[in-house]
């Protein structure tokens, strides 16, 4: 073929898969330990009816629902993996498309590990962490093929054909408590992700939801203000309050109902970053 052909052919064939990405389909990139997985336990009232242009992207197989990873499908809880439970990203997604036009569609992808430190998604010294985890960590992890910052960037990349990431939400810490390090690590991985999907911090903002608050004798409360003052080292990070969200008996993880109430804090916050009017989330 000549190299004038070979040329045409190499832009026609660029056209087509720019054509094959759709603007209206916001996708949002969910990570962090085990409230942003959910804890197991899922009420009848979240099974739906959910509208169907909230999806997720299933990071992983789930069998007993017939996911296959790297697919989307309605975003009917769970999101994360088969066995978690409801999460922040399920009110969240709800909340967006019930404010947002009805062009828009909202997909998720998911990759949360239940217990894990931050060192966990740091791309490049994640395996001195994994080699000492606990087994049954590790066994989680080999869900995602070893490398859940990877399988991240990997479903991400897939997401990416089909829609444009507008946000990274994030939920963690609780394992960190108190590293005032934190918030750097949560910034060169954030910049990792930017640097690897080819984002700018503007147009993909980072949203991160504190733990369980003081005023429901969260265990690790005193992780809020390192989570509070993150916006000075990210300035493109936006942390949503946990305040009143009611808390387990554990006093680590939300009840079903503050997971609800905390993923509409999350899209309350997103929704003027998207550049529309910000609603009253009830």
């Amino acid at each position: 073929m000549q190299p004038g052909l070979l040329v045409l052919a190499g832009l026609l064939l660029f056209n087509v898969n720019g054509l094959s990405q759709d603007t209206n389909h916001f996708v949002f990139l969910c990570f962090g330990q085990s409230n942003m997985e959910g804890f197991p336990g899922i009420d009848q009232q979240d099974e739906g009816p959910v509208d169907e242009r909230f999806q997720v992207l299933a990071a992983v197989d789930f069998p007993r629902i017939d996911r296959k990873k790297g697919r989307w499908y309605h975003a009917v809880p769970p999101l994360c993996r088969p066995f978690t439970g409801l999460c922040p990203a399920d009110y969240f997604g709800r909340t967006l498309v019930s404010h947002l036009p009805p062009r828009v569609k909202v997909g998720i992808v998911n990759v949360s590990i239940g217990g894990c430190k931050i060192e966990l998604f740091e791309k490049d010294t994640f395996q001195s962490y994994v080699a000492t985890a606990p087994a049954w960590m590790t066994n989680t992890i080999a869900t995602y093929r070893g490398n859940p910052y990877q399988q991240l960037v990997e479903m991400a990349k897939l997401a990416q054909k089909d829609g444009v990431i507008k946000g990274i939400l994030l939920h963690q810490g609780e394992s960190n408590t108190n590293d005032k390090e934190w918030p750097n690590k949560v910034k060169g991985i954030y910049n990792n992700l930017l640097k690897d999907l080819n984002l700018k911090a503007e147009e993909a903002p980072l949203l991160v939801g504190e733990l369980v608050n003081a005023d429901q004798q969260g265990a690790c409360a005193s992780m809020n203000r390192i989570i509070d003052d993150l916006p000075k080292t990210i300035p493109t990070v936006y942390v949503v309050s946990s305040a009143g969200c009611t808390s387990r008996p554990d006093h680590l993880h939300f009840t079903r109902a503050g997971y609800r109430e905390l993923g509409k804090r999350y899209a309350e916050t997103m929704l003027p970053l998207l550049g529309y009017k910000q609603a009253a989330v009830k």
